[in-house]
């Protein structure tokens, strides 16, 4: 193990999280003078030490005892270089978090051998917006939908074809989400589960449209709200607009220039999306003029009426409220089921189980029951 090494990952890790010596002092019970020392190459850390510092940067310990330099940061260096100040300290630990589930994920996929449909999309030209709208179409029908048919589990869909899609809460409410090449996971989206449900299913598509097009363009940031015009995120939008409203289906619609409220209402929540967005692709189909967009753009889905596919409505209060906080720390259905099949295959140990699910030991049975699995042999 070179020492030199290890405490250059360590720092650059503590750095990231604009954590002090102290602070991971307090969090680790680890002396900040010994830290000082092993962080610069002066002091072997012990095995307890290691796996420790590996829980609280949320690393797998093996990458810190081994010589391998290429790590998760060198992208999110890239990212706080260009953004670090859209990102606090709580959301710089919540994208630390993310890259660790990515991670957890590709190894707990392979070791179950589930392995994901291959897609590709090669682009023509550069017209961007139909290099977008001819992605989204070869999407639909490689997931098998026609025309007209509206996707239903989105999430399901990215992952299905290897890309690691996790919601997670995120504390600046203007990013809607981010795109990262993991150096083992691959191609990585997080959406801010901080956003309306269905502004979530349209940043996870846009962040899909990056994972097609830009995974050699480095990391990216997505706003809910953009200062500049970049032709990869016009794309992206374009992407996620034809794919999550199929345009056929938008040219089945009866006329949107004589909707009410109720039927704008009605319409996004059959196709899952804000009015908001419904409003752009109807004016981009062409099918009403800048009046009737922006007034379809100016109505609301009622909070209550918005589907999640994640928070049925059969869950109890408690349940319901016990799930939303699992989920905005990014435990999704698929990334748990994952997790508790590996350990009843015995493919990981209870303690790693817990690990990957960002718990306590004491805390496993209560999460498996919350999504009807029991923890093997007990």
């Amino acid at each position: 193990m070179n020492l030199q090494i290890l405490g250059l990952k360590l720092s650059r890790y503590r750095d990231q999280l604009t954590e002090s010596l102290d602070e991971v002092a307090i969090a680790t019970g680890i002396d900040a003078e010994r830290l000082r020392l092993i962080e610069e190459g002066q002091l072997e850390p012990s095995g307890d030490e290691i796996l420790i510092l590996a829980d609280h940067y949320h690393c797998d310990f093996k990458f810190f005892i081994s010589n391998e330099q290429v790590a998760p940061f060198e992208q999110t260096d890239t990212l706080y270089r260009a953004h670090g100040r859209e990102f606090s300290k709580n959301d710089r630990i919540a994208v630390q978090e993310f890259l660790y589930l990515c991670d957890t994920e590709e190894f707990l996929m392979q070791e179950l051998n589930r392995r994901p449909t291959d897609f590709s999309y090669r682009p023509s030209g550069n017209y961007f917006k139909g290099n977008g709208e001819g992605a989204a179409a070869a999407f639909r029908k490689t997931m098998g939908h026609d025309d007209r048919q509206v996707p239903r589990d989105i999430y399901a869909e990215f992952r299905s074809v290897g890309v690691h899609v996790f919601r997670r809460k995120l504390g600046n409410s203007n990013i809607s989400g981010l795109f990262i090449v993991h150096p083992t996971a691959g191609r990585c989206a997080l959406v801010n589960y901080s956003e309306d449900v269905y502004r979530q299913r349209f940043s996870a598509a846009h962040e899909m449209a990056h994972a097609i097009f830009d995974s050699k363009e480095g990391p990216s940031v997505s706003f809910y709200r953009h200062e500049q015009v970049d032709r990869r995120e016009v794309r992206a939008n374009r992407f996620a607009s034809c794919y999550l409203m199929p345009p056929a289906f938008l040219q089945r619609l009866p006329a949107p220039s004589g909707w009410s409220e109720a039927d704008a209402q009605k319409w996004a929540n059959e196709l899952r999306v804000s009015c908001d967005a419904l409003g752009i692709a109807l004016k981009e189909a062409e099918l009403v003029d800048a009046r009737i967009s922006a007034k379809i753009r100016g109505f609301r889905v009622p909070r209550e009426s918005k589907i999640d596919p994640e928070l049925p409505e059969n869950l109890t209060e408690i349940q319901r409220a016990r799930k939303t906080a699992l989920l905005e720390r990014g435990l999704s259905d698929h990334y748990v089921g994952l997790c508790l099949d590996a350990h009843s295959q015995s493919l990981i140990s209870l303690g790693r189980l817990s690990e990957a699910l960002l718990c306590s030991h004491g805390e496993l049975a209560e999460i498996a029951s919350l999504y009807g699995r029991r923890i093997h042999g007990n």
